[in-house]
């Protein structure tokens, strides 16, 4: 399946053989050094999507490597075969048989591609593995991820700060430029395969945070998820990060986040909340965070391993041979093992003290229990690689040096590479894993154990175990991995307390036999359900259902550089013509303008409360109108809409539950006593003092805690107790309580500003007016049920009036239109004022009377 310029670009007719042609149309390096996407700055960057040429399903799987093997043979050609360890060909296994994959992704190598060459190697990846290569120069690549992703966002995202020079260097804006240029170059080799409105595109990783605001702003529609395969850390330490709103604002392009645990996914929703000002929300078992118009979801999911290659390898006659060799070995002995990367966050000298610990504490220990360490080499470079390094080395040989004796070490070291069938004999021979990292994003060394414990029956024989007998195997694991709380048979430790972690090994070897395989029956029986391909499967699934409404909505970008965002909203949803208004408003002859204040005529949060001189020219141009007549409808009190209007020629006044006539107010709704504010208020006041920056505001007929400036986390959990102390306090009092966006809000029931509108209407009507021209202007979500009203109000309407219900923003709302701020509102009411002066000037009219409401 190709888009339309993906047929442009090549010649699929080609055969399967790895051999270069000169004559094959060749796949262009679209942008191989740093610089911007062409496709990013077009005219057309930020409106609709491209149609597609054909329709069918397929994958575009984004990471930084991709999941090859490549090597320059003798001669000099370049020989490719599948990486089988990839995490990201393992997963297509739970794509499904009809679903296309497409990778997209760097190769593996030792030595640049000579660019001579790259259009002939990435015509051969995509005709015979369906591979992208992205050709990213060796000075780049270095700056992208030995700089910024490794010196910055890996440190920081296993928790450790830039609080020296020494500890991972302070924030270099030339790295982060870097980091940005590769992602746009990523970005490019995906425009050049994807069919937007048939692909999906999956992004691996925090080396791509970036990639999703790239592709949004080409495709607004395009089906979008990312996985975060290291740990996301909290608020406290992601607000360090100079360009912490940049990364998050580009996660949210995504339709699907997903992360390993819920405290990964926590951090990033309390990153969203105390720094965006965003919440989330959970609806029937889903989380999803409102952003725009568009509902970003949320995947809490633990990626699992590739069973079958595991057994795949457990049947080799090279395992059965490494086995056997290892129980000689280590005859007589109980293996305990440890398999981690060389760096400083896999806590491996916390392990070697806790077993030298272990053997200080228990000297019948001493001969008989073995600590086997695979140290792979660490995937980055610096001084603190080193460092880890040689501290291994010398507490090793400082362990064997006080411990060991001949034909016994204590502590057994392997630091160099490994073939994966090796590494699996010592999974079937080791009584117990040992996994004591400081952080990691997930460890599936874990799960790769409880598999291999689980062996054959060759391996059984191997080892001289019954087959018919229940397999075992102990974890000592620690709290701060991905994968321990799906290891809930695992003895989980803090690995920074040595002593404990001494204990658990100590209790690991202790437990009884029928203990040992319980747990391992346990584990297994997750490990083996929840494998690498039902991880894929189940994210595909939610991606497809984040993704089902884009074809429903319409969707245009705003912003610029990172700070691009879609905004989607109902087709239906468009900005308010101030021509199309005024040519209405000439033609009508009875109408009816709803205005909300705070918000709309003026900005929200505005310390002043004086009326813009503007603004009371433009009212009283539209009073003098007498085919007008003009509800200002605000969520202040009687006095204070008063004393803000007064201003105002012919002012009247409607506040709340309230209308106002030559002076004498008169209830607009049936409205009970308000005893029950002598209820409510003193339990608000105990949480405003308990609660640093909220407040209490006391409205004519009602009472709302806010909790705007105060802590987003502990504000909320407030607003939580404080609304179920309310319920239970106002039980039987006829008034009803509600949270908001950041407030509990108790007020009489049945009183809003629907039920103004609604009473304001029908006076008209039995006035014998019925507006065919009705406005109503609102910025909050108080001013929706007005929105409902009048365009649902036909009774008391003419039947050829012509509604406009209009938001201040560009978000969802019942209203049909929208204005993006306060400053095109007074515009637009000047555009109309004008009208009507146009229209006094040739027939003088008498003068109207404005209606002030109040509601909420």
């Amino acid at each position: 399946m190709v888009s339309r310029s993906y047929s442009n670009l090549l010649d699929l007719t080609s055969g399967d053989s790895l051999t270069f042609s000169r004559e094959r149309r060749r796949l262009p390096r679209v942008a191989t050094v740093a610089g911007v996407l062409s496709e990013l700055d077009d005219e057309n960057s930020n409106g609709s999507d491209a149609p597609s040429s054909v329709s069918q399903e397929r994958m575009i799987i984004v990471g930084n490597q991709l999941p090859l093997r490549a090597h320059r043979s003798d001669n000099g050609e370049w020989n490719f075969s599948w990486d089988e360890d990839s995490l990201l060909l393992q997963l297509k296994d739970g794509l499904g048989e009809d679903v296309e994959v497409t990778y997209i992704g760097c190769l593996s190598l030792k030595e640049e591609v000579d660019p001579r060459e790259q259009d002939d190697v990435a015509q051969t990846l995509l005709e015979n593995f369906k591979c992208v290569p992205a050709f990213i120069p060796s000075d780049l690549f270095s700056k992208f991820y030995h700089g910024f992703c490794k010196q910055h966002l890996w440190p920081l995202f296993h928790y450790m700060l830039p609080l020296s020079p020494d500890l991972g260097g302070r924030f270099d804006r030339s790295l982060w430029q870097a980091y940005l240029s590769v992602n746009k170059i990523f970005a490019d080799k995906v425009m050049e395969v994807i069919s937007p409105d048939d692909d999906f595109v999956w992004v691996h990783d925090y080396h791509l945070m970036v990639l999703p605001t790239f592709l949004r702003k080409r495709f607004n529609r395009v089906k979008l998820g990312f996985f975060l395969h290291s740990p996301f850390p909290s608020s406290e330490i992601y607000r360090t990060l100079p360009v912490r709103d940049e990364l998050l604002r580009a996660l949210l392009n995504s339709d699907l986040i997903g992360f390993h645990t819920f405290d990964y996914a926590r951090h990033f929703l309390s990153c969203c909340s105390r720094m965006l000002g965003l919440s989330y929300q959970s609806k029937r078992g889903y989380i999803g965070l409102e952003y725009y118009g568009r509902t970003v979801s949320i995947k809490i999911l633990p990626v699992g391993i590739h069973i079958g290659q595991l057994q795949l390898v457990l049947n080799l006659p090279e395992t059965e041979a490494k086995v056997a060799e290892l129980r000689d070995q280590f005859r007589d002995q109980t293996v305990l093992l440890g398999v981690d990367d060389m760096d400083i966050f896999k806590g491996i000298s916390l392990k070697l003290l806790a077993m030298e610990q272990l053997l200080i504490q228990h000297p019948d220990k001493r001969g008989k229990v073995v600590l086997v360490q695979i140290a792979n080499p660490a995937r980055g470079r610096g001084k603190d690689v080193q460092e880890v390094q040689s501290e291994t080395t010398a507490t090793v040989n400082r362990i064997n040096e006080t411990f060991g004796r001949q034909g016994y070490k204590p502590v057994v070291l392997i630091d160099t590479p490994l073939q994966f069938f090796e590494r699996i004999a010592f999974y079937v021979i080791a009584e117990c894993c040992l996994v004591t990292a400081v952080r990691d994003g997930m460890n599936l060394i874990p799960y790769e154990y409880i598999i291999c414990r689980q062996g054959n029956a060759k391996l059984d024989e191997t080892l001289g175990l019954n087959p018919s007998t229940l397999k075992k195997s102990m974890l000592v694991v620690s709290e701060f991995i991905g994968c321990s709380p799906s290891l809930s048979g695992a003895i989980r430790v803090n690995p920074w307390n040595i002593d404990a972690v001494a204990e658990a090994m100590e209790s690991a070897l202790i437990v009884s036999e029928a203990e040992k395989q319980l747990r391992h029956e346990k584990h297994y029986r997750y490990v083996s359900t929840h494998d690498v391909a039902y991880w894929a499967r189940s994210f595909l699934q939610d991606l497809e259902r984040a993704c089902r409404d884009h074809v429903r909505r319409r969707c245009w970008g705003i912003g610029f550089g990172l700070g691009f965002r879609v905004i989607a909203l109902d087709p239906n949803f468009r900005k308010l013509s101030v021509e199309h208004i005024v040519s209405a408003y000439k033609r009508t002859k009875s109408r009816a303008i709803l205005l909300d204040y705070d918000g709309a005529m003026m900005l929200p949060g505005s310390i002043s409360t004086i009326v813009n001189t503007e603004v009371v020219g433009i009212l009283n141009s539209l009073c003098r109108d007498s085919k007008n007549v003009v509800f200002i409808v605000s969520g202040k009190g009687r006095n204070t809409l008063t004393e803000r209007f007064s201003a105002c020629e012919n002012l009247g006044n409607c506040s709340r539950a309230w209308t106002n006539h030559e002076a004498d107010w008169e209830t607009c709704v049936s409205v009970p006593d308000f005893d029950w504010k002598q209820i409510a208020e003193p339990v608000m006041q105990l949480y405003t003092e308990t609660t640093d920056g909220s407040t209490i505001e006391t409205k004519e007929s009602a009472l709302v805690w806010s909790y705007q400036y105060a802590d987003p986390d502990f504000g909320s959990c407030q607003a939580k107790e404080l609304l179920d102390h309310l319920e239970s306090v106002l039980t039987n009092e006829p008034v009803s309580v509600k949270s908001g966006q950041t407030i509990v809000e108790v007020k009489p029931q049945g009183v809003n500003k629907g039920i103004v509108a609604e009473h304001l209407l029908s006076t008209m009507r039995q006035k014998g007016m019925l507006p065919d021209f009705v406005l109503c202007i609102g910025d909050d979500r108080s001013d929706e049920d007005m929105f409902e009203v009048i365009m649902s109000a036909r009774e008391s309407l003419s039947p050829v009036a012509e509604v406009f219900a209009c938001t201040v923003g560009q978000k969802p709302s019942r209203a049909k239109y929208y204005l993006e701020d306060t400053t095109e509102i007074v515009r637009m009411l000047q555009g109309l004022a004008n009208a009507s002066e146009q229209a006094a000037r040739n027939a003088p009219q008498a003068s109207q009377r404005v209606v002030i409401g109040e509601s909420k």
